[in-house]
C-alpha cells in the first residue's frame, strides 16, 4: 500500500463464524478480517498521498458465511444513505462513507462452473465446513445469486471471479490453482507474486490513411517486454515471498489503453462486429507477439524457472513436477481462439497478422520455453490514462463525451472527448459542420438533439443514423442513449482470449436499470467464457468519481431528469423561498452578544466630592466593553440605586450592539450631584458620577479621545489672530441665531496629528476643522458648562470652574 501497490486475499480458509473452535468456541469469520484489512487500507494511503489503497478481498461460493459476505457492503451503504440524509457529507472523502466499514476495498465472490450450473437451474447449493469439507447448510444457488445482483444493484459490490475460466487458462497449473487476483481483477495469478504494469496508446498506432500500423506496434510490444523483463531483477518486493516466486515465474502486465476512441475515430460503434473484430485482432497481436518475443529471451537466457520446476515459495508439493504441459496448452488456446475472431473485410489484414504471431509463438515456445509466465493484462489505466493523451481508459468505451471528475485529494476536472471530430471526418461530415457539431457538444454535454427553452429542439447537426457511433457508457444528462450492457460483456468476450490475464472493466448500467438485469449480466458473461466481471449501476453510489454532468463533492446532482426528482426539486425551492422569509423578519430583530463565561475585566477606584466608588468594566475577547458594574462605597443609597440601573442598562446597551461613541455622547457632561473635583489627573472635575463613568470609559475604550480631551502641558500656548474682533461681534448675539448640533452625531475625532495630543492638526484646526468662528474656539471648553444665572448664555471653563463671556459673571472660583 505505501508504494502504490494493490493486494488480493482469498478469505475462504478462514473457519466460517457457523463452524466450532477445538476449543468449544465460535470463530469470528472472516468478516471480521475485512474490517482489518479495511482500515489498514484506509490508514496507509497509497504512496502516502490522498488516494487510498488499493484491496480485493474475495469468498468461495461453498463458504459457511457465503451470505453475510454477499450482504456485508451493501448494509454498510445504506448505513452510509442514512447518514448523508441526516446531513453528514456524503462526499468520496467526507464523513458519511468516511463513518461505515468496507469502504477501502473491493469484494468478489469466486464461482465455480457447478454453482453457475445449480443457480441458473435453480438448484440447491451446500456450503461446507472449511477444515473438513463437510456439509454446513443447503441454500437456494438461485437466491443467493440474486443476493450477489441486488447487493451490486445497491453499490456495485460483489462482483463475480468465475473459477472455471480462470484455472482453464492458467499457465502454470502443476504449480497450484489460482486464488485470488489484485484490487481491479486484471492481475491473476499464484499467490504471492506481483506484477508490473505497462499500456500502449492504441491512437498512436494509427496511420494518418487510416490503417493500423501493425510493425510500428510490434516494435513498441517488443520494447516494453524487455523492459518490463529487465524490471523483473531491478524493482523491490515488500515480502520475501514475493520477490522469490516474482523472479521465479516473471510475469508482465503489458496493455493498452485508448480502445474506446479508436473505434470510434473508425467512425464504428462500439457495439459493433466490426469494433469488436478490431479489438480482438489487436489484442491478439499484442499477446501473441508478446509471447513470441518473451520465446525469443528464452532461447538465451532461458525460460523461467517455474517453466521446469513448478516448485515456489510456498508450495514446495506441487501439483505436477512442471508447467511446459499447461504453459503450451494455454498458448494453444490462445492461437485456436484467433479463428473466433469477428470476421472483417476492414480489418481482415489484422487477423492474417495474428494467426502468423501466435504461430510463431507457439513454435517459438516449443522449442525454447518462455521467459515469462505471463505477458499481458488489460489495466484499468484511469489516472495514467490522462497522462498519456488517451480519451478513454483501458478496453473501455467513453464514460461520456463529456464528463468531470471528482479528484481524490478535492477538486473537479472537465474532461471533453477529442475523439469526435476524427470519427465525424470520417463519416463524411465537412469542417463547418464539425465545428458546430463540437460546439453543441461543448454546450449541452451531449452529442443528441436537446430541448431547448419553450420545448424547442436544438439540432446538434448528427445525421440520425451516425448517433451509435457516439454512444457512450453513461447516458448524458440531457441525452437519451447510452452502451447497453450487453456490449461491454461482447467486447470483453471479443479480447478476453488474447490476454495471459484478465480484464479490469466496468459493465456499466443505467441509473433506472433492475436487479433482473445485473444478474443476468453476470450469466451472460459466464457463459461468454469471461474471467472476472464488475458491474456498476450509475448513480449507485451518492458518491461517484466520474459523472455526465457537474456535480457537488457529495455526488449530489443537482438536476435529474425524472419526474419525481423535478417534483423533489420544487418543493425544496419553496422550503428555501420560506426560510427566506424568515430570514428578512429576522434581520431587523436585534441580536445579543453575550460575553464569554469567564473573560477580562478592568475595576477603577474614583472619587468626586467624597463620594467613592469602583468602576468594573468587563470586555469581549476583542477588548472591546461588553458590561459595565458602578459600585458606590454606600450600599443601599439613592445614588447606589441608580449608579446599578445605569450599568445594567449600559450593559444591555453595549451587548446589543450600540456604540460606546453613542453612549458617550450622550450620557457624559449630564449634571447632578453630587458633582466635583476628582483625583483623576485626566478627569480633574465631574459634574455626575454618570458624567465621570463615561468619560472614563471614553478615555479607554475609544481611541483618539484622550489625546483630543486631555490637557496636553508641553503644549505651547498658540496665538489666534482675528479672535479678539471675532468675540466682539459675536458676545451680543441672540442665542436663536447659534447654529445647533445634530443631536445623532457620534463624537468628533482627528483624523490625524502631528503634535501628539491630537487637539490641532497641521493647519491649526480643531476636530479636522479649520478655527475661523468663536464658537470653533470655545466649543471645547463648553462641553459640560453650565448656563449663566444672570443672563441665561452658556458659560466657558475658566480653570476649574465657569465664567459667563457675555456678562462676565463667574460661576464658582474667581
Amino acid at each position: 500500500f505505501k508504494y502504490g501497490s494493490g493486494t488480493g486475499t482469498d478469505l475462504s480458509p478462514i473457519r466460517s463464524s457457523k463452524e466450532k473452535l477445538s476449543g468449544g468456541g465460535r470463530p469470528s469469520g472472516p468478516l471480521s478480517f475485512l474490517k482489518v484489512y479495511d482500515q489498514v487500507a484506509n490508514v496507509v494511503k497509497s504512496g502516502g498521498k490522498t488516494r487510498r489503497a488499493a484491496k480485493m478481498n474475495t469468498l468461495r461460493d461453498w463458504h459457511g458465511d457465503i451470505e453475510e459476505f454477499i450482504d456485508a457492503k451493501q448494509k454498510e451503504e445504506r448505513k452510509a444513505w442514512a447518514l448523508i440524509e441526516e446531513g453528514y457529507d456524503g462526499s468520496y472523502n467526507g464523513d458519511a462513507y468516511g463513518s461505515v466499514m468496507y469502504q477501502n476495498e473491493n469484494l468478489s465472490v469466486r464461482v465455480s462452473d457447478e454453482f453457475m450450473k445449480a443457480a441458473l437451474e435453480g438448484g440447491e447449493w451446500w456450503t461446507r465446513a472449511t477444515t473438513t469439507g463437510q456439509p454446513l447448510e443447503k441454500k437456494d444457488a438461485s437466491r443467493l445469486l440474486d443476493k450477489i445482483a441486488e447487493g451490486t444493484w445497491i453499490c456495485g459490490d460483489p462482483g463475480l471471479q468465475y473459477d472455471g475460466a480462470i484455472q482453464k487458462w492458467h499457465t502454470c497449473k502443476g504449480t497450484e490453482p489460482i486464488h485470488s487476483t489484485n484490487p481491479c481483477s486484471e492481475y491473476v495469478f499464484l499467490n504471492n507474486t506481483a506484477c508490473n504494469l505497462a499500456s500502449l496508446n492504441l491512437m498512436k498506432f494509427k496511420r494518418e490513411d487510416g490503417t493500423f500500423d501493425v510493425e510500428r506496434f510490434k516494435a513498441a510490444v517488443r520494447l516494453y517486454i524487455t523492459a518490463q523483463e529487465i524490471l523483473v531483477d531491478n524493482a523491490s518486493y515488500p515480502t520475501k515471498e514475493i520477490a522469490e516466486n516474482s523472479h521465479l515465474y516473471r510475469t508482465l502486465g503489458l496493455g493498452y489503453a485508448n480502445l474506446g476512441s479508436l473505434i470510434m475515430s473508425y467512425g464504428l460503434p462500439y457495439d459493433s462486429n466490426e469494433g469488436r473484430a478490431l479489438a480482438g485482432a489487436i489484442s491478439a497481436i499484442m499477446t501473441g507477439h508478446a509471447y513470441e518475443h518473451s520465446a525469443e529471451m528464452a532461447a538465451v537466457t532461458g525460460p523461467f524457472e517455474g517453466y521446469h520446476d513448478a516448485r515456489c515459495a510456498h508450495v514446495s508439493k506441487p501439483v505436477t513436477k512442471d508447467n511446459v504441459d499447461s504453459m503450451l496448452g494455454v498458448i494453444q488456446l490462445h492461437r485456436d481462439a484467433v479463428e473466433e475472431i469477428q470476421p472483417s473485410l476492414e480489418f481482415s489484414y489484422l487477423k492474417d497478422e495474428a494467426r502468423k504471431t501466435w504461430d510463431g509463438a507457439l513454435a517459438r515456445g516449443r522449442r525454447a520455453g518462455y521467459r515469462n509466465a505471463q505477458v499481458t493484462v488489460l489495466a484499468p489505466t484511469g489516472t495514467i490514462a490522462f497522462l498519456m493523451d488517451c480519451d478513454t481508459t483501458g478496453v473501455e468505451p467513453d464514460i461520456a463525451l463529456v464528463k468531470y471528475k471528482l479528484l481524490a485529494g478535492g477538486g473537479l476536472l472537465k474532461i471533453v472527448n477529442r475523439t469526435v471530430p476524427d470519427a465525424l471526418r470520417r463519416l463524411g461530415y465537412r469542417e463547418n459542420e464539425i465545428a458546430a457539431i463540437v460546439a453543441h457538444i461543448e454546450r449541452h454535454d451531449t452529442i443528441e438533439d436537446v430541448a431547448g427553452e419553450g420545448g424547442v429542439v436544438i439540432s446538434s447537426g448528427l445525421k440520425p443514423e451516425h448517433l451509435p457511433v457516439f454512444d457512450c457508457a453513461f447516458k448524458a444528462y440531457k441525452g437519451k442513449r447510452s452502451i447497453q450492457y450487453l456490449a461491454h460483456l461482447k467486447m470483453m468476450a471479443a479480447v478476453q482470449p488474447f490476454i495471459s490475464g484478465a480484464i479490469s472493466k466496468t459493465v456499466n448500467l443505467p441509473n433506472e436499470a433492475r436487479v433482473q438485469e445485473i444478474r443476468d449480466a453476470y450469466a451472460q458473461a459466464w457463459k461468454m467464457g469471461l474471467k472476472c466481471v464488475a458491474i456498476y449501476r450509475d448513480g449507485s453510489k451518492r458518491s461517484q468519481p466520474l459523472n455526465t454532468r457537474k456535480t457537488n463533492e457529495g455526488g449530489d446532482k443537482a438536476e435529474t431528469g425524472s419526474a419525481g426528482e423535478a417534483a423533489a426539486l420544487q418543493a425544496r425551492v419553496r422550503e428555501l423561498e420560506q426560510e427566506v422569509v424568515k430570514l428578512r423578519e429576522q434581520a431587523g430583530m436585534p441580536l445579543r452578544r453575550r460575553l464569554p463565561e469567564t473573560r477580562k475585566a478592568y475595576t477603577h477606584k474614583f472619587e468626586i466630592a467624597g463620594h467613592e466608588g469602583y468602576l468594573t468594566v468587563g470586555v469581549f475577547d476583542n477588548g472591546q466593553p461588553g458590561e459595565l458594574f458602578v459600585t458606590m462605597a454606600k450600599e443601599g443609597s439613592t445614588i447606589g440605586g441608580l449608579m446599578d440601573s445605569v450599568g445594567a442598562l449600559t450593559s444591555m446597551a453595549l451587548q446589543y450592539g450600540v456604540p460606546l461613541e453613542a453612549l458617550v455622547k450622550k450620557f457624559a457632561h449630564q449634571r447632578f450631584e453630587p458633582s466635583g473635583f476628582t483625583k483623576n489627573p485626566e478627569i480633574r472635575n465631574a459634574s455626575s458620577i454618570t458624567d465621570y463613568v463615561f468619560r472614563w470609559m471614553a478615555l479607554q475604550f475609544i481611541p483618539g479621545y484622550r489625546e483630543l480631551n486631555t490637557l496636553n502641558p508641553s503644549q505651547p500656548e498658540l496665538t489666534m489672530p482675528g479672535l479678539l474682533e471675532e468675540l466682539k461681534k459675536k458676545v451680543n448675539r441672540p442665542v436663536s441665531d447659534l447654529p445647533l448640533s445634530d443631536d445623532t452625531d457620534l463624537i468628533g475625532l482627528p483624523a490625524g496629528n502631528d503634535s501628539g495630543n491630537g487637539a490641532r492638526n497641521g493647519s491649526g484646526s480643531v476636530h479636522g476643522r479649520a478655527i475661523t468662528t468663536l464658537s470653533d474656539a470655545i466649543a471645547h471648553f463648553q462641553r459640560d458648562a453650565p448656563t449663566c444665572p444672570n443672563c441665561g448664555h452658556v458659560a466657558v471653563r475658566n480653570g476649574a470652574c465657569f465664567k459667563c463671556l457675555n456678562c462676565g459673571e463667574s460661576l464658582g472660583c474667581s
